[in-house]
């Protein structure tokens, strides 16, 4: 009998045969470290083959090696398992038969074959051999996690504060609110003022009511009509009750001016909603679009055509800018003119679903009719019979609209509409275009919808009108007015925009104001 070798100890200790058995060796090979303490390259050379001709050898049953063999293999150094039986036990402990020596070692080589219709459970299945026991009390048990710390004890943090992205810090903490309720919608801003003449949103609100429905042939505000606007109106109430603003303003416009009850329908706003509505004037109204778009007039301008159609009436402000610009644009304003004619009054008295190109051109002329009793010098033309230095502002749902509908917007997007540049022949291109659409196609477009469908025409009609009077190579679309007007008016005044600014303490009767920055 030869004595067995260490390495055949070693596989019965994987094998958990036991240790210190002997028993013959068919095969002598020498001695050789541990596979997981050794590379591969150092255990081919101990046993005195090529990693090539291991594979060979073991390429008849690799297919039936055990799951557990699977994890501890890595390249270049392969674990073999099932190592010989020691002397005086069965050479199968498994109620195979009893096999020769030259069997032994094939099995040795191949690792133990699966029986007949055996199904070899899957990897992890199988509880773990006495090797595998043995290497994970070896390795070093992972370190377990700090437990959290109750969220009472943690320290606290000191609160962050976003920086603006300029060096200016911000004017005043303060809120500021406008609401402006038109002949066709009420709208609501609340603003914080930022840098110099710029001020952030913190909330708006705007839905169309059309107030001034019916107003052209009866003289009075409909029921219905004072209904829609007392509920949007009881929205914008929540939204100020819900806010410490400093400072508001509260109008009301066309509606409201031309009907013999504009100042019932106020009070039964007060009434049911606690507002207090001031209805201004047509000057009030021009310069309030002034100070709305001053940011956008052209550097190199130095004559401007400010409009604003609405839906009871249109303001016109023709503004000159000499080499010392104010910082409030409507201090350059020379004549300015309010016509009584809007989106909601125009397109009843001419209707505004089926628009022909005679029923457009009517109401074209109505509007130019109005324009020329407007006492006004023309401007000075240039060489291509347009005015030098000169461009055209329109604030209104209706150049706004145009606007969408040219840049094909699958839904109206603010941002990307006000401040654009539209050119003559791309203003022409889109009112052919609309009046091109019957009323079911401008209905379905996102940028008019069910609302507008039956106004937009109206709107156009009065544009060219504008247009015709004053020609302009470009115009500049301003999704703003009245309510920015507003804002930008009330914080001037305040002084907010001033550098080292004292601030004006608050009086018993004002809340103190929120401190919410800019992101």
């Amino acid at each position: 009998m030869i004595a067995d070798g260490p390495i055949r100890k070693r596989k019965r200790r994987r094998r958990g045969k036991g240790a210190g058995a002997s028993g013959p060796s068919p095969h002598g090979h020498g001695d050789k470290k541990p596979a997981d303490s050794v590379s591969g390259e150092t255990a081919l050379r101990a046993t005195g083959q090529s990693e090539h001709s291991a594979a060979g050898e073991a390429s008849s049953g690799a297919s039936a090696r055990s799951a557990q063999s699977r994890p501890f293999e890595r390249e270049g150094d392969r674990t073999h398992h099932g190592a010989a039986p020691p002397a005086g036990e069965p050479s199968s402990t498994r109620g195979d038969q009893p096999e020769g020596r030259k069997g032994r070692r094939n099995r040795n080589r191949r690792g133990s074959a699966a029986k007949p219709g055996h199904v070899r459970p899957l990897a992890g299945s199988e509880p773990p051999s006495a090797a595998q026991r043995a290497r994970s009390a070896e390795s070093p048990a992972p370190a377990k996690p700090a437990p959290l710390k109750p969220h009472a004890h943690r320290p606290s943090q000191p609160p962050q504060v976003d920086r603006p992205r300029s060096t200016w810090e911000f004017a005043s903490d303060d809120l500021y609110a406008a609401l402006d309720l038109g002949t066709n919608n009420c709208r609501l801003l609340i603003a914080q003022p930022t840098r110099p003449g710029q001020f952030r949103v913190v909330d708006a609100f705007s839905r169309i009511v059309r107030l001034g429905e019916g107003l052209g042939a009866t003289g009075r505000l409909s029921q219905d009509a004072m209904d829609r606007a007392v509920e949007a109106l009881r929205i914008c109430a929540s939204k100020l009750a819900g806010r410490d603003i400093r400072r508001m303003r509260l109008i009301a416009t066309e509606a409201c001016r031309a009907a013999e009850n504009g100042e019932l329908f106020l009070e039964r706003v007060t009434a049911e909603t606690g507002l207090k509505l001031e209805i201004i004037n047509r000057e009030t109204e021009a310069r309030l679009a002034v100070s709305g778009c001053s940011s956008l007039v052209g550097r190199e301008a130095r004559s401007v055509v400010l409009f604003d159609i609405g839906g009871g009436s249109s303001e016109i402000a023709v503004i000159r800018i000499a080499d010392n610009r104010s910082s409030r644009l409507a201090n350059h304003i020379t004549h300015w003119t309010s016509l009584p004619v809007g989106v909601v009054t125009l397109s009843e008295r001419h209707g505004g679903r089926d628009v022909t190109p005679e029923i457009f051109e009517a109401m074209t002329a109505e509007v130019g009719g109005m324009l020329d009793r407007f006492d006004c010098p023309d401007l000075a033309l240039g060489p291509d019979g347009m005015p030098e230095d000169f461009h055209l502002i329109g604030t209104s749902g209706t150049v706004t609209t145009l606007a969408g509908v040219h840049l094909d917007l699958p839904r109206y997007d603010r941002r990307k509409v006000d401040g654009l540049w539209l050119t003559d022949a791309e203003v022409s291109a889109m009112q052919a275009k609309l009046l091109s659409w019957d009323y079911a196609g401008r209905a379905a477009n996102p940028c008019i919808g069910p609302d507008r469908a039956d106004l937009v025409l109206a709107g156009c009609a009065i544009l060219e009108a504008i247009r015709r009077r004053w020609p302009s190579s470009r115009m500049r679309v301003a999704d703003r007015g009245l309510r920015e007007g507003l804002l930008t008016d009330m914080m001037a005044d305040d002084g907010v925009w001033r550098r080292g600014r004292s601030r004006r303490p608050q009086t018993a009767s004002q809340p103190t104001p929120q401190t919410s920055r800019e992101r």
